[in-house]
C-alpha cells in the first residue's frame, strides 16, 4: 500500500469514529472564496504543519496561535490547517486553535471522505475543505461539495491532472486547487502546474499549491493565480511575518 492508499483508508476509519458526534454549525463563517478572490494582486494562504510524508518532521513544536497571529500579521488573507493525524500530525484540536487566533479565514486540510468531516470542519469553525479528486472516486466528490453547500463552506478541490481540473470545473461554486506535488511520488513540477492552470478560465479562483521555497518564487503565478498556498517555507522561517511581507511587496 503506497502512502496515499494508507492515508485514505486512514481517513475512511477515522470518519466512521465521528458517526455519533454531536456536530454543531456555527451560526457564520467568515468567507473564504471572496478572501482569496482577485488576480489584480495575489493572496496567501498560509499552512500550519508540524510533519510531512515528504520531509518528515518540519517543526513539530510550533505553537499554533503564536504561528496563526504571525501569519496575520504578515498579512495572510486565509489559513491552512493540516487535521491528518498519522503522517502530518495534525488534530482537529489545531483548527479549533486556528480559527480562534483570528478572524481570517480557514481551510480545513485533510484526506476528506465523509460529509461527517465537513460538519465536523464546519462545528470547529472553518470556512473551507479541501477535497482532492484522486481521492474521491464516483459520486463522492459531489456528496462532498453538497456537504460544504450545506453547511455553508467553500469547497477547495485539488487537482494535478488536466481530467481532474475538467471534473472540478463542474462545481461553480469552488475553488480549484493545483498542487505541482504529485501525491503518488511526492514529486515537485511547478512548469507542469503552470501549464495546468492555463486551462482554467480565468474567471476561476484558482489556489496554487505546494513549491514555494522563497519569496521570489511567487512572481511567476503573479496574474495566473489567485492565491499561493505556502507551509514548509513558513513553519521554518525565523519570522514568518516578514516572509509574507516579502511575498506581498
Amino acid at each position: 500500500m503506497g502512502v496515499l492508499d494508507e492515508l485514505v483508508a486512514r481517513a475512511h476509519r477515522r470518519a466512521q469514529g465521528l458517526g455519533n458526534l454531536p456536530l454543531s454549525n456555527p451560526n457564520s463563517h467568515v468567507d473564504f472564496r471572496d478572501a482569496i478572490a482577485g488576480k489584480d494582486r495575489i493572496s496567501v494562504i498560509a499552512e500550519f504543519k508540524r510533519c510531512s510524508p515528504s520531509l518528515g518532521q518540519i517543526r513539530t513544536d510550533a505553537d499554533i496561535t503564536r504561528q496563526v497571529k504571525n501569519y496575520i500579521e504578515g498579512g495572510a488573507s486565509a489559513i491552512s490547517v493540516l487535521t491528518e493525524p498519522t503522517r502530518f500530525r495534525g488534530s482537529y484540536e489545531d483548527l479549533r486553535l486556528a480559527v480562534a487566533a483570528g478572524d481570517v479565514p480557514a481551510l480545513m486540510k485533510d484526506f476528506v471522505v465523509s460529509p461527517r468531516q465537513v460538519e465536523l470542519a464546519a462545528s470547529l469553525g472553518a470556512s473551507a475543505v479541501l477535497l482532492i479528486v484522486r481521492c474521491l472516486p464516483g459520486p463522492l466528490l459531489g456528496e462532498l461539495v453538497e456537504s460544504c453547500r450545506q453547511c455553508q463552506l467553500t469547497p477547495m478541490i485539488e487537482c494535478h491532472e488536466k481530467d481532474e481540473i475538467e471534473i472540478a470545473l463542474e462545481f461553480e461554486d469552488a475553488v480549484i486547487g493545483v498542487n505541482h506535488r504529485n501525491l503518488s511520488t511526492l514529486v515537485v513540477d511547478v512548469e507542469r502546474g503552470r501549464e495546468l492552470m492555463k486551462s482554467i478560465p480565468r474567471e476561476r479562483v484558482v489556489v496554487s499549491e505546494s513549491g514555494v521555497q522563497k519569496p521570489e518564487d511567487v512572481r511567476h503565478l503573479r496574474g495566473l493565480v489567485d492565491a499561493v498556498l505556502i507551509g514548509t517555507a513558513l513553519m521554518r522561517a525565523a519570522r514568518p511575518q516578514d516572509f509574507l511581507k516579502e511575498v506581498l511587496s
